[in-house]
């Protein structure tokens, strides 16, 4: 009888696989994720080393000494001090010292509750201060973190109308130009929060995360902010992490220094950050919680690849629930993400995580 292999699927289920069949889904997981990013496949090389990684018998794996990279993260203090997580109630400033001291990060992400740009605007003199008491507590980099999130610009929410719905009434050019007005209301407020937690000599820099949720406006908006914003602060550390692998083209015709912004894959997408001033890019590949997790590692991993490849800054890749091959769970399990992060660093060559 075949031996078989304790692993995940993409919901995080525990299974149990043949070798045989772990190889025929990271076969099927490099060919798809080669073909949608049109990127170069793993070499068959490539292929046996990972099966050896999610095969391996331990139930945590590791990278060899001297082969360790640096941990960035987004969410910060949030994923401490909250119900849905572990629910520890530790404040967010605790919370941060717990990140440093006892989760030896290397940065740490530190942003408001409802981790948005445009909620912090009112709250702006108050996150000042809180940062400013962070900074006297840490000693590692600690960036100010918040989602560009143009979603909250359209209606009910904010004042532009909401784009999808003028599009289900055929108002095409209307939806276009409720996004533009939208990207540029974003671009202000943005550009205002950072300036504010800057000159008030708080962060060490801004992390961007979940850049792109809303579509190529969404983009487009945080793009221009960190062109704006790198001019202003040359010295400013910028963290620009994306929200999905494929850049949904909900405009379809907005375009950044000539580029078209709908359509990118990771490895293109790291190119308009970098141009834009950006020192870290956090690619994010989408798992797949009806395939295993060996299909959506080998996936994220092919993808990830080519973007660490091509990519002239520092790679940062996404891993948390639902991304980078780890199973889409609230609190990924330590086999599939000890795992996802090994596979990364010795196959998709990323430079952090």
């Amino acid at each position: 009888m075949a031996t078989e292999y304790m692993t995940r699927m993409g919901d995080g289920r525990r299974v149990f696989m043949t070798r045989e069949d772990i190889l025929a889904d990271i076969e099927a997981g490099v060919a798809e994720g080669a073909d949608s990013a049109e990127v170069p496949a793993l070499s068959e090389e490539e292929i046996e080393h990972l099966l050896e990684i999610v095969c391996a018998k331990e139930r945590i794996v590791t990278v060899e000494p001297g082969n360790e990279i640096v941990m960035s993260q987004d969410g910060g203090a949030i994923s401490i001090d909250s119900e849905h997580t572990s629910g520890v109630p530790s404040g967010r400033i605790l919370a941060t010292l717990m990140y440093e001291r006892g989760f030896c990060m290397d940065s740490i992400d530190f942003g408001h509750t409802d981790y948005s740009f445009k909620p912090v605007k009112p709250l702006i003199s108050v996150e000042c201060q809180q940062m400013r008491w962070v900074q006297e507590a840490v000693t590692v980099p600690v960036l100010y973190g918040a989602m560009p999130n143009m979603g909250l610009y359209y209606t009910p929410d904010g004042p532009y109308e909401n784009p999808g719905d003028l599009m289900k009434a055929f108002k095409i050019q209307e939806a276009r130009e409720s996004i533009e007005k939208s990207a540029d209301h974003l671009t202000r407020d943005i550009i205002w929060i950072v300036q504010k937690m800057m000159k008030s000599g708080g962060a060490d820099g801004i992390n961007f995360d979940t850049t792109g949720a809303a579509g190529d406006g969404d983009f487009f908006a945080a793009l221009r902010a960190v062109e704006f914003l790198r001019k202003e602060f040359p010295e400013m550390y910028i963290e620009m992490g994306m929200a999905g692998e494929s850049m949904l083209g909900i405009h379809g015709e907005l375009e950044y220094k000539g580029k078209a912004v709908a359509g990118l894959w990771p490895h293109k997408q790291v190119e308009l950050a970098a141009e834009a001033g950006a020192n870290v890019f956090g690619p994010a590949v989408n798992t797949n919680t009806t395939r295993s997790f060996a299909w959506n590692l080998a996936r994220a991993v092919t993808i990830v690849k080519e973007a660490s490849k091509v990519s002239p800054i520092p790679v940062h890749v996404n891993m948390g629930n639902g991304v980078g091959g780890v199973p889409m769970f609230e609190l990924p399990t330590l086999d599939a993400l000890s795992r996802a992060n090994k596979a990364m660093v010795e196959l998709a060559h990323v430079d952090g995580i």
